[in-house]
């Protein structure tokens, strides 16, 4: 047979790792030595020896995910949120984990969670998020201790030109994928933001790190009443009145990350010869579904308080 006319080569069954090889990647990618203590990181369910053709990265393992992963036919479902956060005493399938890892274990589908760790990693969420801002060379806020230098949670830098806070709220409604609660400010929407300090996910841990490093301006999710009020009373004792704050969808924030950790994922997989098909779901998977507006109602609050006042 002339050799123009030959069959090309099937792949070798080489080429696609075993799940242990691919876990033991991400692991250098997103070490999970860098977990937080009360993190779930890592391998959740799967069989080691399995090979692995496709990658379906998300930031939460729900329902939806999980379905999507098994009709897309990936062999590893890789999100951001662990799957088995705090414990479970049944793994029964009409129980709710139990039937998310039914489902994956019947789609032959893995499954792990890089979250923290890939929070703390040199190029990781909260560097994105912080990226999206036209901001580079940040640090962390919480430099993990005894990790090499540019790891911890949280980062922050200096603005390449000054923005108002309201500026900056505008520019992070127009990179984050859209959510019905969108984008809010607590503190002066004019105020001038020359260091600004992020968090990817639930942040309002950190302010006592925010302060330090003299951020004007915090931004993350699930600013909760009770620390955020607390936070605003602080700044009004602080002569510059900071931090203000922005608080965007956790989801949304996380899922900047999401093609940064495919294009890594996909680099280190080529290096090693591996062949990958590696996606990333676009699922939303915001909580909320709805926001009714209270412009009207806020209006007439605000003359009822400017007549009483």
């Amino acid at each position: 047979m002339p050799a123009s006319s030959a069959p090309a080569p099937a792949p070798s069954a080489q080429a696609h790792p075993a799940l242990t090889d691919l876990h033991a990647l991400i692991d250098e990618l997103w070490p999970e030595s860098l977990a937080e203590p009360w993190d779930a990181v890592g391998l959740t369910t799967g069989d080691p020896v399995r090979p692995v053709r496709r990658v379906l990265l998300a930031v939460d393992p729900v329902d939806a995910v999980v379905e999507e992963a098994a009709a897309r036919g990936a062999d590893l479902l890789l999100t951001h949120h662990p799957l088995l956060l705090r414990g479970v005493t049944s793994i029964a399938a009409d129980t709710l984990k139990g039937g998310q890892l039914t489902r994956l274990l019947t789609s032959g589908v893995a499954h792990i969670a890089a979250h923290t760790n890939a929070d703390a990693q040199r190029g990781g969420v909260s560097d994105v998020l912080i990226e999206a801002l036209g901001v580079h060379g940040a640090r962390p806020l919480a430099p993990a201790s005894g990790a090499a230098e540019g790891i911890g949670i949280g980062r922050w830098a200096d603005m390449p030109e000054p923005a108002t806070v309201r500026e900056l709220a505008r520019r992070l409604a127009a990179v984050l994928p859209a959510t019905a609660t969108g984008v809010r400010i607590a503190g002066d929407g004019d105020a001038e933001v020359h260091r600004v300090a992020v968090c990817g996910g639930a942040g309002d841990s950190l302010f006592d790190e925010v302060r330090a490093v003299g951020a004007d301006v915090y931004i993350t999710s699930d600013l909760r009443h009770h620390p955020a009020t607390e936070a605003r009373d602080t700044a009004h004792r602080r002569p510059a009145d900071t931090p203000h704050l922005i608080d965007i969808s956790h989801w949304a924030a996380e899922s900047l990350w999401l093609d940064r950790a495919a294009e890594q994922l996909s680099r280190a997989a080529a290096v090693r010869g591996w062949e990958l098909e590696i996606e990333v779901s676009r699922l939303r998977t915001d909580v909320w579904d709805e926001r009714i507006g209270q412009e009207a109602a806020q209006g007439r609050d605000d003359e009822r308080a400017g007549r009483h006042g």
